[in-house]
């Protein structure tokens, strides 16, 4: 993502310039505080007043809540870009904050104001943030990024689905999977635009030889046939077809990283951590392939996904954009090598922690403790930047 060249004439606040500010800074934080309340929930150490059970509350505040306010902030500063207009903020902006805000608060708070209470506030951020994107992209007559609404608005029907079949059934299980399957096409779709171009910009420039093959047939061809795997999964997550369409996916995904030439950025670790993030999306296809035939526990591929391709590449873009926007050098400072290590930690020890289950405890706390140290630390050394004005 490139700097927009015109802005409004704003004098407020810095940190309601520019969508990825509030969004980034709050989503992080929050991302980190609720795995740091979740242990104890999990070890019932802790009840709060939410009418989800202590699962569902930790997946839906990690699907639902950290998820969309990251892609929040990071659509509100690519849209100006694809299509020329100028950037949401002041008013308008903090207007969508709240609503997060809010969502968050209701659903933790769910048990005393009533479910449906708590699914309105909660599900009226997610359909805010679809009307503001189709009106920007519809405005500046941007059609090809017209796709980006359908992951948008696969997650937000899972997530009126998420509150419904949990008040339904007492848990939620189509609604988790809805979810994921959007996360994960969305990281297909986008992370399939940029992890190629970052990388071809940075070794044009600093390593000639071999270049990431641009977005082709091919990829097109992956993104459906991943995307056709998982809706199978949504559907039936323990089926020989299903698992057969995720493993396939999982070969086909492995190939398509392989094109982008990730080996040949290991001097730029901006760029090598999106390469890193992408790879846990052909491993957790192949895990949760494994699930499917009852060979590992399906706990195991999820946490691939989520901890290790939605942790690690939201954390990748967050810190890139940060840089890019606020004037700032493209260049991973130690801290902020330090944090892409301590989420991929992260990952690997929550999947060992469903793999092997005798480690399982420390695994656990190993993990808790390596996302928090992740995403607080961003927030540590990147919150100046996103309240802070600009650099020039």
């Amino acid at each position: 993502m490139t700097p927009v060249p015109r802005l409004r004439a704003y004098s407020g606040p810095a940190l309601l310039s520019y969508g990825f500010r509030p969004f980034f800074l709050l989503g992080a934080c929050y991302a980190a505080l609720a795995i740091l309340a979740w242990l104890p929930m999990f070890y019932g150490e802790l009840v709060i007043a939410t009418a989800f059970s202590p699962r569902d509350w930790h997946v839906h505040e990690m699907l639902y809540g950290y998820i969309p306010a990251v892609m929040t902030g990071f659509l509100l500063t690519a849209i100006p870009n694809w299509t020329g207009r100028l950037p949401l903020q002041g008013w308008p902006l903090l207007i969508l904050v709240i609503a997060w805000s809010a969502g968050r608060v209701a659903v933790t708070l769910s048990a005393e104001i009533g479910w449906l209470t708590a699914a309105l506030i909660d599900s009226s951020f997610l359909l805010l943030v679809v009307a503001a994107t189709a009106r920007e992209i519809i405005a500046g007559r941007n059609w090809r990024n017209l796709k980006v609404l359908i992951p948008v608005t696969i997650l937000g029907f899972g997530n009126a689905a998420f509150h419904i079949e949990a008040h339904m059934n007492g848990a939620a299980d189509y609604g988790i999977r809805v979810g994921i399957a959007g996360v994960l096409v969305l990281i297909m779709v986008i992370g399939g635009r940029l992890i190629p171009s970052f990388t071809r910009n940075w070794l044009v420039r600093e390593n000639p030889g071999r270049l990431p093959v641009p977005f082709g047939k091919f990829d097109a061809v992956v993104i459906a046939l991943s995307a056709a795997a998982l809706a199978l999964w949504v559907v039936v997550p323990f089926d020989r077809a299903t698992a057969a369409g995720l493993l396939a996916a999982g070969a086909l995904q492995t190939l398509r990283l392989a094109r982008w030439a990730g080996e040949r950025t290991l001097r730029d670790r901006l760029v090598l951590v999106l390469h890193v993030a992408y790879a846990f999306v052909p491993v957790g296809f192949v895990l949760v392939g494994f699930s499917a035939l009852g060979l590992v526990v399906p706990s195991a591929g999820l946490h691939a996904w989520m901890v290790g391709a939605a942790g690690t590449m939201t954390l990748a873009v967050m810190t890139r954009a940060t840089l890019g926007h606020t004037g700032r050098e493209l260049a991973a400072s130690v801290p902020t090598q330090l944090i892409y290590a301590a989420v991929f930690v992260a990952a690997v020890a929550r999947i060992c922690a469903a793999v092997e289950p005798r480690w399982s405890e420390l695994d656990l706390h190993v993990a808790a403790f390596a996302w928090a140290v992740a995403f607080l630390g961003f927030g540590i050394v990147y919150g100046p930047m996103l309240w802070g004005p600009k650099k020039t």
